[in-house]
């Protein structure tokens, strides 16, 4: 185990080096990489342009968020392309029906949330499942942006405030910090869908009983 973290640490010490000259046009390129096939130590490289250059946090947070919308578009047509039977391989059949009515009902959500967590979160799961699900292109792309602003959001400003330090801590806070942020913007939603469903609702009677 101990050489596998040593491993891990070395690897991601190389791939900061070779990328550090590119500065937040080579962290975009680190997530669309993480969000398409190789996995990346994305929470490693935010906090490390955070602590190393504050004043501009906002610019790799934006451009991580960015490319993570875009590399998610590999594994989110592959499921589009028909990987049902392969997400029924990975799931049981009540879980598959689960992820369906999560989708169906709140698919903006569906993606938002799992976004916005750290890993061990099955990011690409999420992302397989949009694909196969076939919720819009635009819609995933945007809950995928606006989740990965916020946790690497919540990362940045936890380093800035707390010091490197905090990366011995970092994913209980990030995952705490993150859960509810997502509770708060999880309800929002339910509650923007309820008004919405509720004023058709109004305007389905009214013209009921004009008519």
């Amino acid at each position: 185990m101990k050489e596998l973290i040593h491993l891990y640490k070395k690897y991601s010490a190389l791939l900061l080096a070779f990328f550090k000259p590119l500065g937040y046009w080579g962290i975009g390129v680190l997530a669309i990489v993480d969000s398409s096939s190789i996995p990346m130590p994305m929470d490693a490289f935010i906090a490390y342009y955070a602590w190393h250059d504050s004043h501009r946090f906002y610019l790799y947070v934006l451009t991580a968020a960015v490319g993570s919308a875009i590399g998610g578009l590999v594994p989110y047509f592959i499921g589009r392309a028909g990987g049902e039977l392969f997400l029924l391989k990975r799931i049981n059949r009540q879980k598959f029906d689960a992820l369906r009515h999560r989708f169906e009902h709140q698919e903006f959500a569906a993606i938002l949330i799992p976004s916005m967590l750290p890993p061990p979160t099955p990011w690409k799961l999420f992302v397989f499942g949009a694909g196969v699900f076939e919720m819009r292109v635009w819609s995933f792309m945007l809950a995928v942006f606006v989740g990965r602003v916020i946790r690497f959001g919540v990362e940045s400003l936890l380093v800035i405030h707390y010091g490197p330090q905090i990366l011995h801590s970092f994913s209980a806070h990030t995952l705490a910090a993150s859960i509810v942020i997502g509770v708060l913007i999880a309800l929002g939603v339910v509650y923007y869908i309820f008004r919405v469903r509720r004023k058709k609702r109004k305007k389905q009677a009214e013209h009921a009983e004009s008519n």
